[in-house]
């Protein structure tokens, strides 16, 4: 076994080169160490972390590569089409080239991932600004290509000569979920795209059927017969200047549209309040301002649609949002149907998290045998060694041992950190996937 590497060790022999034209490398910088976190924040790294926990053989080389990245020693990462490469270091100063190579997608898996993406507008829009959705996974896997690593898809190379996944090669694929929060991109490059030339390839895609509707859509004088069916829509806006310009789609307005005022000298309807009707305008504009700027943003049309709240969590949230007047919080919470001292904690719990958050602050639920096990699972992870704290179980709860902090198992399946406050829990900070971050936040670190 060897301590450390050579410079030779990144010469690859000739099977490893690839061709000139198509060769592609990106190299992202050593990160700092994360202490106290989680790994990953955005959705692809979550996904990538997930992939790589649920299909893991070796749990424990797994968490002892966590243990490595958490430390901040995994050095610069290479990425290229079917290769992750990084220098990896020890306590003990010894450091080792790690080598985790995925299986490229082959031409017929391109052809589908493209042509899929082509078909569904959402994509095209989101693809050539550069943003990957979350949806693209599963509407990739319907096509046949798979985009997430599967078991045995992530295959170990390091120096230590570790037959199978060791904590330098573990340590380094905890790394990619940091990198996939900067880029998801990556993950595309690793499979065998890189950016530029899949956005090049896209662009082709959307131009050559548009342009074989725009000839279509020349009426043949010689012809007879039915009138020419128009171009349909998306291809028309995604055809560039092969068709007349479209006029841009509305700008968002800056800001939500002015309240107005009812402060008049005539004396308002029994039973009105003019400053409560004025709070409800103004919470009306800005609702609307918030939903057209979500209508407007790339991929919207994949976005889960949500109900409306009922009239107990409405009350919440319009104390939680709008930010009333101190006489205005009193009649929303008698109106929510909670004790008065209790409606601060749930403000504070929907502007964390919404109604998922209120939730977990009135549901003493237990879990279910696999919620339960999934639970415990993700608190064994959480912590090296002596680090984790000491945790009483109580259904969906784990409460410290001195009884000031807590942590909450959601039904989404995330951690919310609880403080207690003047004898009633309060929520102590956003939800997290991560236990020890949750738990950092209860601490308020």
């Amino acid at each position: 076994m060897r301590d450390g590497y050579e410079a030779d060790d990144f010469a690859g022999g000739d099977e490893d080169r690839e061709d000139a034209a198509s060769a592609q490398e990106r190299t992202f910088a050593a990160l700092p160490p994360a202490p106290g976190r989680g790994f990953a924040a955005s959705w692809w790294g979550k996904a990538w972390l997930k992939a790589l926990e649920d299909t893991a053989l070796d749990l424990q080389q797994l968490k002892e590569g966590r243990r490595v990245a958490r430390e901040g020693r995994v050095g610069a990462v290479s990425v290229r089409p079917g290769r992750i490469t990084a220098v990896v270091g020890e306590r003990d100063g010894s450091t080792y080239r790690s080598d985790v190579l995925l299986q490229e997608l082959d031409d017929q898996e391109w052809d589908r991932f493209l042509g899929m993406a082509v078909e569904r507008a959402g994509h095209i829009a989101a693809l050539l600004d550069r943003e990957m959705p979350p949806h693209l996974v599963e509407d990739a896997a319907a096509a046949g290509v798979d985009l997430l690593p599967g078991i045995g898809d992530l295959e170990p190379e390091c120096t230590c000569e570790a037959w199978d996944h060791c904590p330098h090669t573990a340590a380094l694929c905890y790394q990619v979920a940091r990198l996939l929060d900067q880029d998801p991109f990556v993950l595309l490059l690793m499979r065998g795209r890189g950016e530029r030339r899949l956005l090049d390839e896209l662009q082709e895609r959307i131009a050559a059927p548009a342009g074989a509707q725009a000839d279509a859509a020349v009426p043949d004088e010689r012809a007879a017969g039915p009138e020419v069916a128009g171009v349909p829509a998306v291809q028309a806006f995604s055809a560039g200047g092969i068709l007349p310009a479209l006029p841009a789609p509305p700008e968002l307005p800056e800001a939500p549209g002015d309240a107005p005022s009812l402060d008049t000298e005539a004396e308002p309807a029994a039973g009105l309040d003019p400053a409560a009707l004025e709070m409800l305008a103004r919470d009306a504009a800005a609702r609307a301002h918030r939903m057209l700027a979500e209508a407007l943003a790339p991929g919207h049309e994949e976005q889960p649609v949500y109900g409306d709240p009922t009239a107990r969590e409405d009350a919440v949230r319009l104390a939680a949002d709008a930010r009333p007047e101190p006489w205005i919080v009193s009649r929303l919470a008698s109106g929510s149907g909670r004790p008065r001292a209790g409606f601060p904690a749930a403000v504070a719990a929907w502007r964390y998290g919404g109604a998922t958050a209120l939730s977990v602050l009135d549901e003493d639920r237990p879990l279910d045998g696999e919620a339960l096990a999934r639970a415990r699972t993700r608190l064994a992870e959480a912590w090296e060694g002596d680090e984790a704290p000491r945790l009483r179980a109580e259904r969906n709860r784990w409460t410290s041992a001195d009884g000031a902090l807590q942590l909450r198992y959601g039904p989404d399946g995330r951690w919310y950190p609880y403080r207690r406050q003047d004898g009633q829990w309060f929520p102590a900070g956003p939800a997290d996937d991560d236990p020890a971050a949750a738990w950092a936040e209860a601490e308020g670190i």
